[in-house]
């Protein structure tokens, strides 16, 4: 297991993670508590409402650091548009936040979803 793994195996069972980014227009740095998601070495970040101000920062400014218990992760996110990594990341989302089961119900997965390449 390589770093990044092992220390994303470390951290996978939290519930929340510090999302810090910045504003598309301003530059300014914005921190925000979400749900994420651990896939083996992949970091994944789910949202409900794709019109929240941090998905349209991170979709411009795709630089993030994300902070989880302990670690720090610095990574580049990128909207998932690949069905099946999509179908992935429902799945993780159901097995981990079981209280979304009725939302993925009716609307069948998320609004939305961020694949971080972890950097460091």
């Amino acid at each position: 297991m390589d770093g990044v793994t092992a220390r994303l195996a470390r951290v996978a069972t939290k519930r929340t993670c510090r999302l810090t980014h910045r504003g598309r227009k301003s530059g300014r740095p914005f921190e925000v508590t979400i749900w994420f998601l651990v896939d083996t070495d992949t970091l994944y970040l789910t949202t409900m409402n794709m019109k929240r101000q941090w998905t349209q920062n991170v979709q411009v400014n795709r630089d993030v650091a994300i902070r989880i218990g302990p670690e720090t992760f610095v990574g580049e996110a990128s909207v998932i548009t690949e069905p099946s990594e999509m179908a992935r990341v429902v799945g993780l989302l159901k097995k981990k936040y079981w209280f979304s089961r009725p939302y993925l119900w009716l609307k069948k997965q998320p609004d939305g979803a961020f694949r971080v390449r972890v950097k460091s």
